[in-house]
């Protein structure tokens, strides 16, 4: 188990250029290495994080100091950010992400691009970009957003920048378990060690299997889960554990004196 934590708190943990780089060698660490199974996000201090550190977006590249727009410029900078949370979706291995606090913007899209998504039950989720900055939640606050909560709830955060308490994210289906701030950081650790004990290959088929579920047609999803089985049934991890699986059948079975 691999764990990436944001210790910023002077900064309310805000999200600058160096704690991104971080973010991205850690999530190629866990691609590359077999030993590797999961990927926990945490932070420590008042907040999981505010969002983006506003002091280093203020003069972004492809803008030049009399207001010309270079475009394609600003957006190849711009994709640099999709491009971690896109790796963050396609790497075969489960991605956590804890917040044990506030998680503002650029924390909310974040969250968005990971398999799992815990809170303390201190925690609040937003996405003020519309009212602090005049823009939108442009890295994923919007599109991965309302595929995870819908249009109606994705509404409530992206457009009329609403503050959710984690209670009310657990009834958006945005966050999977809400725990006590006193025993968060255990609850999370127990999940990911269970995690990382699962079949390697088929915890990657399966998180294959559900992003293809999700945007194709059923016959071509259906069609994914055979192949998939096809190449599992046939793994050690399969044999081990129907071998185990017999051997206590029939242990269950001896009579007893």
């Amino acid at each position: 188990m691999l764990t990436f934590t944001v210790t910023r708190d002077a900064k309310r943990n805000a999200f600058s250029n160096a704690i991104l780089d971080g973010l991205r060698a850690a999530v190629t660490d866990l691609a590359d290495d077999a030993d590797l199974r999961v990927l926990v996000i945490a932070a420590e201090g008042r907040y999981f994080t505010s969002g983006v550190d506003i002091a280093e977006i203020a003069d972004p590249p492809g803008v030049d100091a009399d207001g010309t727009v270079h475009g394609q410029v600003l957006r190849r900078h711009y994709r640099k950010l999709h491009l971690l949370f896109d790796e963050i979706e396609a790497c075969e291995k489960p991605v956590v992400l804890a917040a044990h606090g506030p998680c503002l913007g650029l924390g909310v899209e974040l969250a968005s691009s990971c398999d799992f998504r815990f809170a303390s039950d201190a925690a609040t989720f937003a996405l003020p970009e519309v009212v602090n900055l005049a823009v939108i939640p442009g890295s994923g606050g919007i599109s991965r957003l309302t595929r995870i909560v819908g249009p109606h709830w994705a509404r409530w955060l992206a457009l009329a920048c609403e503050t959710v308490t984690a209670e009310r994210a657990l009834l958006m289906g945005f966050v999977h378990e809400v725990w006590p701030a006193e025993t968060f950081a255990d609850n999370v650790a127990a999940f990911a060690r269970r995690l990382a004990s699962l079949p390697g290959e088929a915890v990657a088929l399966a998180k294959l299997g559900i992003d293809i579920a999700a945007s194709s047609d059923r016959t071509t999803a259906r069609d994914f889960d055979r192949v998939a089985n096809t190449v599992l049934l046939t793994s050690e991890d399969y044999v081990a554990r129907v071998r185990a699986f017999n051997e206590r059948s029939a242990a269950r079975s001896q009579p007893r004196d």
